[in-house]
């Protein structure tokens, strides 16, 4: 679980983050959403270490990481893996070489475990046959599960995404969210995705954070977002006229579960 708690983060005059808390809950996809200048990526950017917060506090499990010696820090960023939004390869090293980086960076054992690891990594998001391929080579969708088998290659606690499916056609943007959901259950990972894709937003996210002007404004998770009625998270989601039916339609099918009913009649 990552938390935090009151954090403000400026440049100068200008005041990006002016208080904000919210939890990312382990074993779930955590996704933080808002139009551009919401704040969403320095919000980010300070969850990983890039930008020191200048109030308030991040907790990785419990542990302050902006009260952490620098040594304490590295530690934490052993346990974190990121997909980056263009992927980020070498264009220079093979998918099995990019794949290695990280293990060759901060992982222990001989060649032959490495290599294996990264194997056991490219045939979990289907790319072992492409080990020696160089990233020219593939389309965009395997950049990115080339991406993500490096993300997760030192078996990660956390694991961070900026914009996964960026430049990708809907087709594959599923694929990738359909990946990230897999691998966030099957090692009980905390992800956080910072994404614009509202097929992401209503696919796969477990738990939701949405920014506005730099504040959290709602929080809730998929399936809470269809019957929300915050008009500022309403207007971003449902924008179009196709999207607002499509949430009208949502709604009818899931309030024909009982357990849905019996909660809108609490709430």
């Amino acid at each position: 679980m990552i938390e935090l708690v009151n954090i403000k983060k400026g440049f100068g005059d200008k005041i990006i983050l002016p208080d904000v808390s919210a939890v990312m809950e382990t074993g779930k996809v955590n996704l933080i959403i808002g139009s551009s200048g919401s704040g969403k990526t320095v919000m980010m950017k300070c969850m990983v270490g890039l930008m020191p917060v200048d109030e308030g506090k991040i907790l990785y499990d419990g542990r302050d990481f902006t009260n952490m010696s620098e040594h304490e820090k590295k530690e934490v960023r052993q346990q974190i893996g990121m997909l980056f939004q263009g992927s980020a390869l070498f264009d220079s090293m093979t998918v099995e070489e990019n794949v290695m980086f990280p293990l060759e960076m901060f992982g222990k054992g001989s060649i032959k475990d490495k290599r294996n690891r990264v194997m056991e990594c490219l045939e979990r998001v289907q790319l072992k046959d492409a080990a020696k391929k160089y990233p020219a080579e593939i389309s965009g969708g395997m950049k990115k599960r080339v991406g993500i088998a490096r993300a997760i290659v030192l078996n990660p606690k956390y694991l961070f995404c900026d914009e996964p499916n960026s430049g990708l056609d809907p087709q594959t943007s599923l694929l990738i969210d359909k990946l990230i959901k897999e691998l966030t259950l099957e090692y009980n990972i905390t992800t956080v995705i910072n994404t614009h894709d509202m097929n992401t937003v209503m696919e796969s996210g477990d738990h939701i954070v949405y920014m506005y002007k730099g504040r959290k404004q709602w929080e809730g998770s998929n399936k809470e977002i269809i019957f929300s009625k915050d008009e500022k998270l309403n207007d971003f989601i449902f924008a179009s006229d196709f999207l607002r039916d499509a949430k009208e339609m949502r709604q009818m099918e899931m309030f024909q579960s009982q357990d849905w009913r019996n909660k809108l009649k609490k709430d």
